[in-house]
């Protein structure tokens, strides 16, 4: 049976400047990546920088979000090749590089994640799932026009390079981490300083004026709007460990005092 190439709905989506809302998902589970799939996002991120995942957890939670319309985006630890290639290699469509600082870096993953003449994507298609094990016809002809590439700008640095990142041919958009960003410019933990939120808007604008996408996480609804307002075409506004710790908070606090001791339970009360 002849496969077909997925179609990067979430990469033509930005470049029809249609904004997507998305979650982070740190839990590196595929059932949780499942549950929040039906939720009505546009995307979940996949994170493998600072949550436990590796190229298998997050093959387990492609596959787990591949039967819904939400689009996966993953984030390797760092920019290497050969992890780019890997993560590429299980089927991700759509990746998000941590700490990217200049234009030679940025072109670079640009490479990582093309196959040659274009870049420098190792090419081994009958052992990925991305071809379904060679079922896709010219996989390694087409995948290069599938790819979405999303860059994080989280420096003083970055953001001095930021006009010749955004301009970097095959790079898709530019990602702003505020909390790495405030610590690069003096204000950690504060990332809703005057300088640090004078400083995303503007990075918004030299993305968009670039032709590029530019997006944020932002759990704030309020501040998440603004982004969105400003231009951000691309925005996470809430994080699964985040949403399920204030829920379970918020749950127990409902039911009982700080102080309080437990009530004994009662036979006729027992669960069992």
């Amino acid at each position: 049976m002849t496969q077909q190439l997925p179609v990067n709905t979430f990469r033509n989506a930005l470049r029809a400047g249609q904004p997507q809302i998305g979650c982070w998902v740190g839990f590196a589970d595929a059932n949780v990546a499942e549950a929040l799939a039906g939720c009505g996002f546009d995307w979940l991120l996949l994170d493998g920088e600072h949550a436990p995942n590796d190229p298998r957890t997050v093959l387990d939670q492609l596959r787990a979000l591949a039967p819904y319309p939400v689009q996966a985006v993953v984030r390797p630890v760092q920019g290497d090749v050969a992890l780019v290639k890997q993560y590429l290699d299980v089927g991700a469509l759509t990746l998000l590089i941590p700490m990217i600082d200049t234009p030679d870096q940025a072109a670079l993953m640009v490479r990582a994640t093309r196959y040659a003449p274009e870049g420098l994507r190792g090419m081994g298609a009958a052992l990925a799932r991305a071809s379904r094990w060679n079922q896709i016809p010219d996989y390694v002809h087409l995948a290069n026009a599938q790819i979405c590439l999303l860059v994080q700008a989280e420096t003083t640095l970055a953001l001095q390079n930021l006009q010749a990142i955004a301009e970097v041919e095959g790079v898709d958009g530019v990602f702003f981490g505020p909390a790495d960003l405030s610590a690069s410019m003096g204000y950690r933990g504060r990332p809703n300083h005057p300088d640090v939120q004078k400083a995303i808007l503007e990075g918004i604008a030299t993305v968009r004026a670039a032709g590029k996408a530019p997006g944020i996480l932002m759990a704030d609804k309020k501040q998440a709007q603004i982004y969105l307002d400003a231009g951000a075409q691309f925005v996470a506004v809430g994080v699964d460990t985040t949403l399920l710790v204030r829920a379970a908070t918020d749950l127990a606090a409902g039911f009982k005092s700080f102080g309080e001791k437990p009530q004994p339970i009662r036979p006729s009360d027992s669960p069992y």
